[in-house]
């Protein structure tokens, strides 16, 4: 590999906005709202603004699993945030979220609305809400916490590195594509050791931590992500494998996976889910996909 680059960085740097491939037109340096848009509020309890990236899925498949148990206080209303055309810098938005990442959520049950932001923090706010899928066990509870938190870090690798460098910078940097490939490698490994010593990765319970890494690291093993699974052979990760497809025959999952979805089949998408009702209705058709 040629280590020589033309490349140095300046003293102090300047942001150039035509730099930063697919999506410069969303990135910037700064924080904040860039326009004024109040956001919309349904009938029930939990008001959900989100996509289906990722990290929205895991908290759409959270509540989709508590309405299954028959908690009839997480029903929710999912609105979407089209995050290419910048809706999450709208002034509604920073202020559920001041980081404009989806997914956000205000919690109206009680006379003074909760916000909650970052994925993580949502589906252990949830958990202990209702409490379900959060072990009362010590040791299992923070075998879950470690693999929730442990999502958390790892996940940026992937996506922000190893999936920005595969998929979607402009140009293909050998380097940073071998440093992130190698490190998303490690992280499966990581994954298929342990689930070759329980069936989910707090052990014998299904529970949050599994709902965080299965959204990222299924899809991954799936191939379903960068186009990268022959690259990464993934299909070599056997108990990675067989946790994913179990995951992914929960019915609750597999409504989970499906809102705020304006993508793929038009069988896997919903774009807004307002009442249980949508999933057979087709929800509120909304035009053009994020």
């Amino acid at each position: 590999m040629d280590e020589s680059s033309d490349y140095t960085p300046p003293q102090v740097w300047t942001w150039n906005k035509a730099n930063g491939g697919q999506f410069a037109n969303i990135n910037r340096p700064v924080a904040g709202p860039t326009h004024d848009k109040e956001l919309p509020v349904g009938r029930h309890p939990l008001q959900l603004y989100s996509l289906a990236t990722p990290n929205g899925v895991k908290v759409t498949v959270m509540l989709e699993e508590l309405l299954a148990l028959g908690h009839a206080g997480a029903e929710y209303d999912a609105w979407l945030i089209r995050i290419n055309e910048g809706d999450q810098f709208g002034s509604g938005f920073v202020a559920v979220n001041p980081n404009s990442k989806i997914p956000a959520l205000m919690d109206r049950s009680a006379p003074t609305p909760v916000r909650v932001f970052e994925s993580g923090a949502i589906l252990l706010y949830l958990a202990e809400k209702f409490g379900a899928f959060l072990p009362t066990v010590p040791a299992d509870r923070a075998a879950c916490l470690s693999w929730l938190f442990w999502q958390m870090g790892s996940a940026p690798y992937l996506g922000g590195g190893f999936g920005h460098f595969y998929a979607y910078a402009p140009t293909k940097i050998e380097y940073a594509i071998d440093r992130f490939a190698m490190e998303v490698k490690r992280q499966l490994d990581v994954l298929d050791r342990r689930l070759a010593e329980a069936p989910y990765l707090a052990g014998d319970q299904y529970t949050i931590a599994d709902m965080a890494v299965w959204p990222w690291y299924g899809a991954l093993a799936k191939g379903l992500v960068y186009g990268a699974g022959e690259f990464l052979q993934v299909e070599s990760y056997t108990h990675v494998q067989r946790w994913t497809d179990r995951i992914a025959e929960r019915p609750a999952v597999q409504r989970g996976r499906r809102v705020n979805r304006v993508w793929g089949d038009l069988d896997s998408q919903l774009a807004e889910r307002h009442d249980a009702g949508d999933f057979e209705s087709g929800g509120h058709a909304l035009d053009a996909a994020p």
